[in-house]
């Protein structure tokens, strides 16, 4: 079988590190890939490591990015895939149509959030990473055969705890966690505020984005900027999960929550906020605490809740670690999208 993906994402961001798993996982398998990328050295290096060699760089601009588009084409006559699987709006947008010429292929692209569906209209099968986007396909009117979910699977590779004072974190306070980008969606100004309620913690905020400045204003305004700590983007997840002792997802928006399911491998417990993703992948009380979208003060509660009630955050973490084994792990969802592969190769 022969897969040509294509990904003109962000430099950071959920959907690009998976789209950077399951490249090398799928290779393993024997599937034979060409990949198609916006050029970013770095993702560029590390798929080279995993052993992804077939990689063609692109711009992958704008609408009007006429040598993108005829780059495609060539890679698909050059290639001549089963299937050619397109991650998000501009790199579905910019890939031909089939057939092209005597390359008859099975056009697939995968969602990770709401898109308007304008994007999609020329594909075969719509990949949704939760059940609420592959339902939203449908309420658009998307065929309900040609919706299809498959779930994502995230680094569970453990790593060892960094000492407090390489954090500049002091000994014996409680730390928090948010892993993500700096975004208003991730809501990491409603867990400033949050942070402001509790006398306590100390929050490490590892990732880069758009809000990071207002973000460190909003905490100097709350007088809690020597408890917030900007770690930057991040790649030792594994050591900073074996740091906390709490993991913490305030998002406004977020159809996933890639974050959550990164915590649960690495057995962190979670709090979160009840957003469409991490409502639908935390049972309350059980493998997680929720609270209610943008309450800083209900927020607030919920984080000292579960640091109050160590035995509860222990078994909170198991069973979200026993979910994440059990639905997410990367042998259950590669399966899965080879079965996927498989049932629809030959079929355009």
């Amino acid at each position: 079988m022969r897969i040509l993906q294509a990904l003109a994402g962000a430099p950071h961001g959920g959907a690009e590190r998976f789209f950077e798993r399951l490249v090398p996982a799928l290779a393993e398998t024997g599937i034979e890939q060409r990949v198609l990328l916006r050029s970013d050295a770095r993702r560029q290096a590390a798929l080279e490591a995993a052993g992804v060699v077939d990689l063609h760089p692109l711009r992958f601009g704008n609408r009007l990015d006429l040598l993108t588009r005829l780059a495609f084409r060539r890679q698909v006559r050059a290639f001549d895939p089963d299937i050619v699987f397109s991650w998000m709006s501009r790199a579905t947008a910019m890939a031909p149509k089939s057939p092209l010429g005597r390359h008859r292929f099975v056009r697939v692209a995968r969602l990770g959030g709401y898109y308007d569906l304008k994007y999609y209209r020329d594909c075969d099968f719509l990949v949704g990473d939760t059940e609420a986007i592959v339902d939203y396909l449908t309420r658009q009117g998307w065929p309900a055969e040609r919706a299809v979910y498959l779930p994502n699977f995230v680094d569970s590779k453990r790593g060892t705890a960094l000492s407090r004072a390489e954090l500049q974190v002091p000994a014996g306070v409680p730390l928090l966690l948010g892993l993500g980008r700096l975004h208003p969606n991730k809501g990491y100004d409603i867990l400033i505020d949050a942070l402001a309620q509790l006398p306590g913690p100390h929050l490490l905020l590892a990732g880069a984005g758009p809000e990071r400045n207002a973000l460190q204003r909003r905490a100097a305004e709350r007088g809690v900027a020597a408890r917030v700590h900007f770690l930057g983007w991040r790649d030792d997840l594994g050591a900073l999960m074996a740091s906390a002792d709490l993991f913490v997802h305030p998002a406004r928006q977020e159809p996933l929550g890639n974050v959550i399911l990164e915590a649960w491998a690495h057995g962190r417990p979670v709090v979160a906020s009840a957003a469409d993703g991490p409502r639908s992948l935390i049972e309350d009380g059980v493998t997680g605490l929720l609270a209610p979208i943008e309450q800083p003060l209900a927020l607030a509660n919920r984080i000292a809740e579960a640091l109050a009630d160590p035995a509860a955050m222990d078994g909170m973490a198991a069973a979200g670690l026993h979910r994440y084994r059990r639905d997410f792990s990367r042998e259950s969802v590669v399966g899965l999208y080879c079965d996927f592969f498989r049932r629809i190769a030959g079929t355009a």
